[in-house]
């Protein structure tokens, strides 16, 4: 991980326990892996949807933070899930985030998650706002 800028690559503790792994972080693109373990599942033995939630939640506050100033910071104020595919027990999978808009006060991103296959699992559009020292 050592061309990930030190922002990305210190993780909050929610990312470790779902077993976030960055593969790489630039301002207009992060992608992780993670291993889709029992615990993540549900009682249908694939993905529990919330996993994928707090997947996506993770990787797009991540991005943006790769898009702050120092001494911002970023709050998830909506989010939108799409669910295609399952993800199978025992399989990794994908996680990649892009911007679709980079404001001042809020940026949406999109993120995938990808089955090992390469298929489209889910689809997760969320809104960061951007919260300034002054706001806090």
């Amino acid at each position: 991980m050592s061309d990930i800028p030190p922002i990305a690559a210190d993780q909050p503790p929610f990312a470790r326990l779902l077993g976030l792994r960055l593969v790489s972080a630039t301002p207009d693109r992060v992608e992780a892996e993670f291993e889709v373990t029992e615990a993540l599942g549900n009682r249908n033995g694939v993905l529990h949807g919330g996993a994928i939630m707090g997947v996506a939640d993770n990787m797009g506050g991540t991005a943006t933070f790769l898009n702050l100033r120092d001494g911002d910071g970023t709050v998830t104020v909506e989010s939108k899930t799409s669910f295609f595919r399952p993800v199978a027990l025992g399989t990794t999978a994908r996680a990649v985030t892009e911007p679709l808009h980079k404001g001042r006060k809020t940026m949406v991103w999109q993120t995938r998650i990808l089955r090992a296959d390469g298929k489209l699992a889910a689809l997760v559009v969320q809104t960061q706002m951007v919260l300034r020292p002054e706001d806090k």
